[in-house]
């Protein structure tokens, strides 16, 4: 089976953490501000946050259509990025809370587990940065 790409996210930005990114649709056109400062702008963990939670349940969404089940209304994925500084230098690690309100607890965990498989966002930092889920 060979690849195709479905799409193409073009971005650009200027003045790293403190800068501006821009998608050239313009539909995306956001002001940057380093993690904690007082700045006006989000920063690159509150995307990459906002771009994996989205995608984790577009991918929660494919596996249960594959079981024949529907996602609650009330869906939703929390996400928290760690900007951190260790030994090796700077890293990501990431916390998702996950809700799926009125399903089996059981069928819910399979949902998470097999989204993380197939989610992009996951296998992209799967063995790159500690990920924990937690199902509410």
């Amino acid at each position: 089976m060979s690849n195709s790409i479905l799409y193409t996210g073009k971005t650009h930005t200027t003045g790293g953490r403190d800068g501006q990114s821009r998608s050239d649709d313009g539909r995306l056109d956001v002001k940057l501000s380093t993690p904690g400062s007082n700045g006006a702008g989000t920063n690159p963990e509150q995307l990459f946050g906002a771009g994996w939670s989205a995608c984790f349940i577009g991918a929660m969404n494919h596996a249960a259509r594959a079981r024949k089940i529907a996602l609650p209304a009330g869906t939703s994925v929390s996400a928290e990025i760690d900007l951190g500084n260790g030994e090796t230098g700077y890293f990501l690690q990431a916390r998702l809370t996950v809700a799926l309100p009125g399903l089996d607890r059981e069928v819910a965990q399979s949902l998470i587990e097999a989204a993380h498989q197939t989610c992009p966002y996951s296998k992209a930092t799967r063995g790159n940065i500690d990920v924990a889920f937690t199902l509410v």
